[in-house]
């Protein structure tokens, strides 16, 4: 997009807003930057590591990746957020090789449970999605808050190590409204959330600081997502998150892509392998004890952008603008100084990169287009 932040010229959709090229797949810096990962990890051999949320897109990769380190990994999920073929052929759930709880993180009990004997916990369980939480703010309240609230007070009273809470970058709104253009997101700026669903985000990571800041508590740690996109990930009906996937298989089906407010919000796009490192990485970084981090790229990507990376896949493909959502934020990218000074981690996989993924993968994959959706009517 043209126009400045803070005065600075705007980066371009693929360039690097913290002034570092993206890591390309094959080049020495990724096969370090791998390198690092699984050796940092090592500590994480024969521990225990609770994932509440860990069917779904990130904490299904997480739970596979710490099983890679030989972490012994437990599940904690409802298993409802998608339908069973999803969970199963797509995420892979039960070839996580991980124990899985099927149970409700506002359950005490259940959560009691799988915290006994447990290292680490990476609390990722909730009512994930914009619309659907503004559409429900009762099942929002449950699942993010009460939920979070019991999850919080079980740990603190446990030999839990360090919690991981998976946090937003929904939680900044559309920041500084004097600023024109995409904005760069700092941990420490004043935050202005414009959802149900960042609302709670915002709630459970001020009570994480509440409850787990004492001297005799357990370690904790907030990660702020950016926006996680990549395979296996599959759209639900009646949202507009996930836009990589959304337009993927808008495009698939010969169907117009639909841009909402003619796509001019932006997004910094993480894809879900560097998520999932990331996470895994602020459970043993010791700078990341009572720290907040932004997970993301430091590039803002329009959602144009992304479609006109999709388009060229699908030679019958074209754009349609369509009104902007109720509590869709105008965006902005993640500051990334905190997670290269904290977490020693900086993302491998750039956007084109990703896209060009996911778009193969679909290709390849076909029966992931939900039914639901091939049976919807065209825009």
């Amino acid at each position: 997009m043209p126009g400045t932040v803070n005065g600075k010229q705007n980066v371009a959709p693929h360039g690097n807003a913290n002034g570092n090229d993206g890591v390309g797949t094959g080049s020495p810096a990724r096969e370090v930057f791998e390198e690092s990962v699984e050796a940092r990890l090592e500590k994480l051999r024969d521990s225990r590591v609770v994932v509440t949320g860990g069917a779904g897109l990130v904490g299904s990769r997480l739970a596979r990746l710490l099983r890679r380190v030989d972490a012994e990994v437990t599940v904690l999920d409802r298993l409802d957020a998608y339908p069973d073929a999803v969970h199963s052929t797509l995420f892979g759930v039960d070839r996580l090789g991980a124990d899985v709880v099927v149970g409700d993180v506002c359950d005490r009990e259940a959560v009691r449970r799988v915290l006994t004997g447990a290292d680490y916990v990476v609390h990722a369980a909730a009512y994930a999605d914009v619309a659907a939480c503004t559409r429900r703010p009762d099942i929002a309240f449950r699942a993010n808050v009460e939920g979070t609230q019991v999850m919080l007070e079980e740990v603190a009273a446990s030999d839990v190590r360090r919690l991981v809470l998976v946090s937003s970058a929904a939680v900044y709104g559309n920041g500084d409204p004097a600023i024109r253009g995409p904005q760069v997101f700092q941990e420490d700026q004043r935050l202005l959330p414009v959802s149900v669903y960042a609302n709670s985000k915002l709630w459970a990571e001020h009570q994480t600081r509440l409850m787990l800041n004492g001297p005799e508590t357990p370690e904790f740690a907030v990660l702020r997502y950016f926006s996680v996109y990549g395979d296996p990930q599959v759209p639900k009906p009646g949202s507009h998150s996930w836009m990589v996937a959304w337009l993927s298989m808008q495009a698939r089906l010969g169907r117009p892509m639909r841009l909402n407010g003619g796509g001019v919000q932006v997004r910094d796009l993480v894809h879900v392998e560097d998520v999932a490192a990331a996470t895994a990485l602020a459970l043993v970084e010791d700078g990341m004890a009572g720290a907040t981090v932004n997970v993301g790229t430091g590039v803002p990507t329009s959602v144009r952008a992304v479609g006109e990376l999709i388009a060229p896949h699908f030679p019958q493909s074209h754009f349609v603008t369509t009104p902007l959502p109720e509590g869709d934020p105008l965006g902005g990218y993640a500051s990334t100084e905190q997670c290269r000074e904290l977490l020693r981690w900086t993302p491998r996989i750039d956007v084109r990169a990703g896209v060009e993924r996911y778009v193969r993968w679909l290709s390849a994959t076909p029966h992931a287009v939900p039914g639901w959706l091939t049976a919807a009517p065209a825009a």
